[in-house]
């Protein structure tokens, strides 16, 4: 059985960035099962698909916030 992904926000944010990376690619490694699932029929949950798409989005999302977040507190320590 595969591990469980973390679906909340406040857990994604306490991630750090190799944590971070590492559930991305869990999460892509699930879309790309899922689509080969829905290309051959063999699906069982087809709410499933929308739901990993969202998950990618959620990651994204957080990780350029942090990377936004930590090139403005480097900019702000160099003026």
């Amino acid at each position: 059985m595969a591990k469980k992904l973390k679906t909340k926000t406040a857990d994604i944010r306490k991630l750090s960035a190799a944590n971070m990376a590492k559930e991305m690619e869990e999460t892509q490694r699930r879309l790309f099962s899922m689509r080969l699932q829905t290309a051959t029929r063999q699906i069982a949950n087809h709410r499933e698909l929308p739901r990993m798409k969202r998950q990618i989005a959620r990651l994204k999302t957080i990780q350029r916030e942090k990377e936004l977040a930590q090139a403005a507190s480097t900019k702000g320590a160099a003026q």
